[in-house]
């Protein structure tokens, strides 16, 4: 990023090669369209771009770009109300993931779906955490910069988001089992 910063705008494609999929799956996680989670990822490096001076290199450059990406989100959420309509998660599944094998591809979309309806049911705020602490293997200490908070509470976040998806995913599961009787 100091590159680009410095002149070197063609340098932003290997940014892109590096973080669109990382990006893509955390706009995904957080609002469940891949099409608008698409149009998102690319807000987030055009406003690379546009706020290239802002980037010191004195933090990482991870952290930085999950503050544009929440950013954008913070954006598009005041835009757009947010949609009910959710994709199905198996037309996105092997593009956030980079690929399957088609026999575990089945098993591997339904478990995805359901954990992704699991974590609809989060407040944005848990959400955004275990996304972030958990998808993008964010450092805690990196999350609390980006949040603003300590890192002790980002612990204390994660640990109850945690908490709460399981026991949501368990109702979930035993739901499901309850229907197939």
């Amino acid at each position: 990023m100091l590159q680009v910063k410095a002149g070197q705008v063609e340098k932003m494609g290997l940014l892109f090669e590096r973080y669109h999929r990382p990006l893509l799956a955390f706009f995904y996680h957080s609002n469940g369209n891949a099409t608008a989670s698409e149009d998102l990822v690319q807000n987030v490096f055009y406003r690379m771009l546009k706020y290239r001076h802002t980037f010191t290199g004195e933090g990482e450059f991870r952290t930085w770009m999950y503050h544009l990406a929440r950013n954008v989100l913070a954006d598009a959420a005041k835009k757009n109300k947010p949609s009910a309509h959710h994709q199905d998660i198996a037309d996105w599944a092997e593009k956030i993931a980079g690929g399957t094998s088609a026999d575990a591809h089945l098993q591997r979309t339904q478990e995805e779906a359901q954990l992704h309806l699991a974590l609809a049911r989060l407040s944005p705020d848990q959400r955004e955490v275990l996304v972030l602490s958990r998808f993008q293997e964010l450092k805690y200490e990196q999350i609390a910069q980006l949040l603003n908070i300590t890192e002790g509470a980002v612990k204390v976040r994660a640990h109850r988001a945690l908490c709460q998806l399981k026991d949501i995913y368990l109702q979930m599961d035993n739901g499901s089992k309850i229907q197939k009787l």
